[in-house]
């Protein structure tokens, strides 16, 4: 017996349980394989040194929200593969449908992949703040099946998390935002030139460019370990270089880049370049670099999760207005 997650119409009466849990058996039930196909859903609680170190660093309306949030471990389709993902789910408080946010993790292999502990801290932090949040663990790793890609299948994983997103029925459609960061942002930034359904993006510590990288960087060596055996590495490499191709990303969704100028594995110039490609391109944008931050932004967490709170809020929840580009004013 598996948990599915029910895509249950809500209704004022059943506010009291915005998502309803039911137990159903896969037995005499085919699953086909269609991109972003639920396969099946159990619930995670999140563990209790998490909980403990929340409650210390919260204040009480904070944790209380965070500590009613749902944690769910998914098993969906996504290329013939069976993907592992995380959910998260917020405390609901009306029959209203909900905003949403597709977060891509970074990190590399096992060691890189979700657990129980780093999805509290993301996914489920996110849904803290009143959204839905889905986490691919991306082929290859935490015990999705193939072999893990970076910057390729991947973001097909990526989309596809986002297919499964946009059919739960209480996920408001016309709010739905990404965040990425390091490798994921490179991911987040990929998805941009493919789809324009999201109404706000975040990156931080974002990979933007390894075609002119010096031969010891940590991240292009890193990039190479999973770029194909393929004659033209520089196709590969320019196909993970957003900065090439800015032009094609969606116009619709502003983009939030973080970076710290601490930052030892993605050099803190790669924020630089995309928002000179950002802004030649006059795509809506905003860049801040923080001092005394490293690669996840540590030093200044606190701030940067206020920054990426309130951007999410304004463009996703709220549905603001796109921000002016191009020059303008006095």
């Amino acid at each position: 017996m598996v948990n599915v997650i029910d895509n249950v119409e809500m209704t004022a009466k059943d506010s009291h349980c915005f998502y309803a849990n039911r137990t159903t058996s896969t037995t005499n039930r085919q699953t086909m394989m269609t991109n972003g196909t639920l396969i099946d859903s159990a619930p995670v609680a999140i563990p209790e040194t998490t909980m403990n170190m929340a409650r210390r660093n919260m204040p009480a309306d904070d944790f209380a929200r965070y500590s009613a949030v749902q944690l769910h471990k998914l098993t969906y389709w996504s290329e013939e593969l069976k993907i592992k993902a995380y959910l998260g789910l917020p405390p609901a408080e009306s029959a209203q449908k909900l905003p949403a946010l597709v977060f891509n993790a970074g990190g590399t292999g096992e060691t890189g992949a979700l657990s129980d502990i780093t999805a509290a801290a993301t996914v489920g932090l996110y849904a803290s703040w009143g959204y839905v949040v889905i986490a691919s663990q991306y082929r290859g790793r935490g015990g999705s099946e193939g072999a893990e890609e970076w910057g390729a299948g991947d973001v097909d994983d990526a989309m596809n998390a986002l297919v499964l997103l946009q059919s739960f029925n209480y996920v408001d459609q016309d709010r739905i935002g990404i965040i990425g960061g390091s490798r994921g942002g490179m991911m987040a930034l990929q998805m941009l030139s493919r789809t324009d359904v999201f109404k706000a993006a975040i990156t931080f510590g974002a990979p933007t460019e390894f075609t002119n990288l010096a031969e010891d960087s940590y991240i292009l060596k890193t990039a190479r370990r999973f770029i194909p055996n393929v004659t033209n590495h520089r196709e590969e490499l320019a196909r993970r270089s957003v900065t090439l191709y800015a032009e094609q990303l969606s116009k619709t969704t502003p983009l939030l880049v973080l970076h710290g100028s601490g930052d030892r594995r993605v050099e803190p110039e790669h924020a630089y370049k995309l928002g000179l490609a950002l802004q030649k391109t006059l795509h809506p944008y905003k860049l801040i670099m923080y001092d005394n931050a490293d690669h996840v932004l540590a030093g200044r967490r606190d701030e940067s999760n206020a920054e990426m709170r309130s951007w999410a809020d304004m463009y996703v929840k709220n549905r603001a207005p796109l921000p002016r580009v191009g020059p303008h004013g006095a």
